[in-house]
Order: structure tokens, then sequence, then C-alpha cells
């Protein structure tokens, strides 16, 4: 897969077959898209070509009112593309000029003129340029002038799948992590940096990872306990996570991200770590005293080795 930024450092494309869209979580929607651009791009001999944007277009044309956390960072995005066969990715650096572009312009400028188009795949809903004014009649119309074939997915077809990058926010967003990884076809995931924290939960008998994370354009998920996996220094261990303000033990307003890994006990401050969310376990509460605390933490680790149990079997 070969990844472009530069309009003006593009290869030759041969029989370009192409799908534009911000692509946020690459959901099992996306992944449909993806599957028939390049199957579209094998019935012509062509290359597939995605082309997408970074920033979100929401966050440039709406930089004080978006309020907008998105599934995947665009390093993430890359690495989940990888997996779907795509020949070519364009990741366009998203402007206020580029937002002013009407919707010939885009397709005489960049689709005719830069990537050379035979086909466009495109959904039934999508609207693009300036105004929005670029939908799919429009698409039709200028295909008969610029002679490309336009591939429409079909309402039937995005509605079999059901899903949205909106609607896996929002599940994330509510600790609804089974519902967000049914739509993405895999785990959730958020990066952070191991960095020093009070040490509360080694006297606790719960050694944590305390981190910080590396993205503030992420969206994270509700406060509470999770089972997750845990991607250190290439291995993958198991544990349960945290996230919230310890309300036990402390009155800060600050939340804090801490992940217990099952059997391991080592210092690895300043190492980047990647969690995978499996499972809710239950929402952030107040103990009456700290044993009520460490029997709670208790059950939460033996119902999450059972969930992971139960899940290799």
């Amino acid at each position: 897969m070969r990844i472009f930024r530069d309009l003006n450092e593009l290869a030759e494309f041969k029989n370009s077959v192409v799908t534009i869209g911000t692509f946020d979580g690459v959901h099992i929607g996306h992944q449909k898209i993806l599957k028939k651009l390049n199957n579209e791009a094998s019935s012509v001999n062509g290359e597939s070509i995605l082309f997408t944007f970074y920033p979100h277009p929401r966050m440039v044309v709406f930089p004080d009112s978006h309020n907008l956390k998105l599934i995947q960072t665009i390093d993430e995005k890359i690495e989940s593309l990888r997996h779907y066969g795509l020949d070519n990715v364009i990741i366009y650096p998203f402007t206020k000029d580029f937002s002013r572009l009407t919707a010939f312009e885009f397709v005489r400028d960049i689709l005719v003129n830069k990537l050379k188009v035979k086909k466009l795949v495109i959904g039934y809903d999508h609207q693009f340029g300036r105004n929005r004014e670029g939908n799919i009649d429009f698409l039709r119309e200028s295909a008969e002038i610029f002679d490309f074939e336009v591939i429409e997915i079909s309402a039937q077809e995005v509605d079999e799948v059901n899903v949205s990058s909106t609607k896996i926010r929002n599940s994330i967003l509510d600790g609804n992590i089974d519902r967000a990884n049914d739509f993405l076809g895999r785990c959730f995931r958020i990066t952070g940096e191991v960095v020093k924290g009070n040490r509360l939960g080694r006297e606790l008998g719960f050694p944590t990872l305390n981190l910080q994370l590396l993205n503030d354009h992420k969206i994270i998920p509700s406060e509470g306990v999770y089972a997750v996996e845990i991607e250190l220094m290439n291995v993958v261990y198991q544990g349960m996570m945290n996230i919230g303000k310890n309300p036990t033990v402390s009155d800060i307003s600050e939340r804090k991200y801490e992940v217990h890994v099952f059997d391991f006990d080592k210092d690895v401050y300043g190492e980047h770590v990647v969690i995978l969310f499996h499972q809710f376990i239950r929402k952030e509460k107040t103990f009456d005293n700290l044993e009520e605390l460490k029997s709670q933490i208790r059950e939460d680790e033996k119902s999450i080795r059972h969930y992971f149990t139960s899940a290799t079997h």
C-alpha cells in the first residue's frame, strides 16, 4: 500500500478506481466500501485509491465548535487500512482553502486531472465540495462530461450493516465497548506513555501503569473498569483498566488512566503502551474504606480473568 500526502508527488496510476471519505474508525461499513473498491479495480486491471483527509474536515470548518473526538489517530487509521488490500491511500491536508473548492473544481482538478479517475465508488448519501453541493446526481452528470463511471453503493447495502462513525463514538462514550467493537470489527484502542503515579495501586496490592495519553483528539471511553489487553514491548498481556478520578482515595477532578497488568511487575516508565478494550466491567464508584475497594478490585480481577479464559475456549 503506497501512501501519498502531496498531490504534486503522485505516482502514475493505472485505471484509477477511487473512493473518497474520512473513514474514521475504518469500521465494517467502510470495510464493505473498500472491498467493493478493490473488486472494481481488479475488474479493470486497475489500481484502488482511497482519497482521505487529515485533519478531519469538521475540525477545520468548525474549529471553535466541533468538539469532535476521533475513533482513530491518523497513524492508527493507516495501520488499519493496511489490512484491506488497498493499492494507494492519499491523505490530503484539509485546509480552509480546500474547503472552499466547489464540487466541480474538486472533480475536475483532483479526481480527473490528478488521479485520472476511471471509476468512482461512492455511497448513495455522500456529499462533498463547498456547501456540500456534490451529490450522486452531480457526480453522474460529471461522469458524462469527464468520461468516468460512478459506482453507487445503494442505501440497501449501507443499511445492511447499519453502522456509522457517529454511532461508534457514542457507543465508546457510553462505555458500550461490545457494540463499538462489533461495529469496528476489532477492539477499540488507545495509546499512552507510562508515567510516574502515586503508587497507590502497589500499596493496595495491584500495581498499575499510569498512562499519559498521546493524542488530545482521541475519543476516550466513559469512566469505569474495563477488561483490556495491553501491548507492551512487543508482548500482549491481559489486564484491567480504570478510567476515572479514584474518588475513594482522592478528591481531584483530573481523570486518570491506570492499568493493572496481570502477572507483570516491572518498571517501564517512558514506554509506549497500546490498550485494547474488550469489555466494560462496571462504573467507577466511591467505597467507604480501602478494604472495600480492595475487595472490589479482587472481584474485578476474578471476573476479567474468567472473561479472557472463556474467550479463548
